[in-house]
């Protein structure tokens, strides 16, 4: 059976044809609720008509199950609509990490053999990424509904058969440049797209790649590659930006070449580890993990079958951590990599957030340290000084964002100071909209006014992914009506957000123009 929309008052007939598709293959709700990542009480609501389901939650489900049940006829832009001002309860667990998962695509190249990533995220970016390896013959394959992923290379890459429009979707494009210098002379690859923030310069990639005698011009869209005169860094490698795509280019280009190369001002960030825990299991040693000094002694060649689990998000725990703390709710979160989180924790402590921490245990990688964290609802005060990132081990970059929406819940005046993307801060004032006072600066400062009375309003997504969805977040605690239209944002770097917030309670659905 197919149907064409999940309208509210088929919600009872989707269950029972969820049921019964899951009887039919011999499953039990625990099962199915294990494929998709979710809980058993959670498919029990599904079955009984008791949830909202999405066209995206219903495609999954069918995938699962190994049956169609839904067909989609539009493919135009995708909205949320989202009902505020309710309450989140239940326990989430926290997805792997999108950076490590991209990163981990482009490093497959650097092996001849078979490589299995386990439970990667099916989402935007990871998509583009695997249809540009399709494009060049890589042999890439989901096995099972469990999210692990199979890439096979080819003897030889078709660079030239390359699928261009998706490679210029994804910023992680730029990531093809270390592993491809090592077979191919002379090649092309097109501009990185991914996220409007502003100028990105590509340049710290280049003088992080120039010692490896690898020649890059950036003109008329693509960058034109030359690495006919390849050679070992005589000298260790001072990155002028601890970034961290620029660490992984550096990384992968100095997999692949004997001898010992040593990177300085290294990012050790969470990617970044991931990809050296990776590179590891390849054979190539790598000295001074989680340290701003690398040391890797490479191997020419690498053919080798190797099955890896990169750890879980933090970014993605910021942003469960936000949900629970916008709408004054209590959360359990599993799964934190807590390693990569206690800055941000610790900051939140001095606003007076109360929360539960567990003990730790190990990811499925052995390494990253995982624990189990509880939010209260809480009455939060200003920080005390500005809220700014800094290089791992100091707040992500990344959740910095995140802050702007908690500074809003928060009594006082706080000054959020986003110094490393132009633009973002300005994409922070659209929660103005929905009652928020955030007062723009300059395009890296803006100062937020808390406690904040939130109403519904409609909005179109801004091209920014964590922006985008810190307003979603927002709308979750606005009393009335909010839609968000426009969320490819969203989907590049989070795999069912909307199903999984509404799994909590959040009243939520997805759908597009007629």
């Amino acid at each position: 059976m197919t149907i064409t929309a999940p309208e509210s008052d088929q919600l009872v007939q989707l269950g029972l044809l969820v049921r019964e598709s899951r009887k039919s293959k011999g499953w039990t709700q625990s099962q199915l609720a294990a494929a998709l990542g979710t809980s058993q009480s959670a498919v029990n609501r599904i079955e009984r008509g008791n949830q909202n389901v999405s066209l995206e939650m219903l495609a999954r489900v069918g995938h699962a199950l190994g049956t169609e049940l839904v067909s989609v006829g539009y493919s135009g832009p995708t909205h949320l609509r989202i009902v505020g001002g309710h309450q989140l309860s239940g326990s989430i667990a926290v997805n792997t990490s999108k950076n490590a998962s991209v990163s981990l695509l482009c490093a497959a190249l650097l092996n001849s053999g078979r490589t299995v990533l386990r439970q990667i995220a099916r989402i935007e970016e990871v998509h583009r990424l695997i249809e540009v390896l399709r494009s060049i013959g890589v042999g890439v394959e989901w096995l099972g509904s469990s999210g692990d992923l199979e890439i096979i290379p080819p003897p030889t890459l078709d660079l030239a058969a390359m699928n261009v429009e998706a490679a210029r979707r994804t910023r992680s494009i730029i990531m093809f440049l270390g592993p491809l210098i090592h077979d191919h002379d002379r090649f092309e690859l097109p501009y990185a797209g991914g996220c409007a923030l502003g100028t990105r310069t590509v340049e710290p990639h280049l003088a992080a790649l120039a010692p490896f005698g690898i020649d890059i011009d950036a003109t008329d869209g693509t960058y034109h590659v030359v690495a006919d005169e390849r050679r070992s860094p005589a000298r260790p490698i001072v990155l002028v930006e601890r970034g961290d795509t620029v660490t992984e280019n550096a990384l992968m280009a100095a997999a692949r070449r004997d001898g010992v190369t040593v990177i300085r001002n290294a990012s050790s960030n969470y990617m970044v580890q991931d990809l050296c825990f990776y590179l590891c299991k390849l054979g190539v040693q790598v000295d001074g993990i989680g340290t701003t000094t690398l040391t890797l002694h490479g191997r020419s060649r690498i053919d080798v079958d190797v099955d890896y689990a990169p750890s879980e998000d933090p970014i993605e725990a910021m942003s469960l951590i936000t949900a629970a703390i916008a709408t004054r709710s209590q959360l359990q979160i599993t799964r934190v990599p807590i390693e990569f989180m206690e800055v941000e924790l610790a900051l939140l402590e001095q606003m007076r957030l109360r929360f539960d921490l567990s003990s730790e245990y190990l990811a499925e990688n052995g390494r990253t340290r995982l624990a189990d964290l509880i939010v209260h609802p809480s009455d939060l005060r200003a920080a005390r000084d500005k809220i700014h990132p800094l290089p791992f081990p100091g707040l992500n970059i990344d959740n910095l964002p995140f802050f702007a929406l908690i500074a809003a819940t928060a009594n006082g005046k706080t000054l959020v100071h986003d110094w490393v993307y132009e633009n973002r801060a300005i994409y922070l004032t659209e929660l103005n909209k929905l009652g928020a006072s955030i007062t723009l600066l300059d395009p890296h400062r803006v100062y937020v006014e808390g406690p904040t009375h939130w109403s519904g309003a409609e909005i179109i997504c801004p091209p920014a992914l964590r922006p985008a969805v810190v307003i979603l977040l927002a709308m979750l605690a606005a009393k009335g009506t909010s839609t968000l239209r426009n969320v490819y944002a969203i989907n590049r770097g989070y795999e069912q957000l909307a199903e999984r917030l509404a799994l909590l309670g959040a009243q939520i659905e997805t759908f597009k123009d007629r």
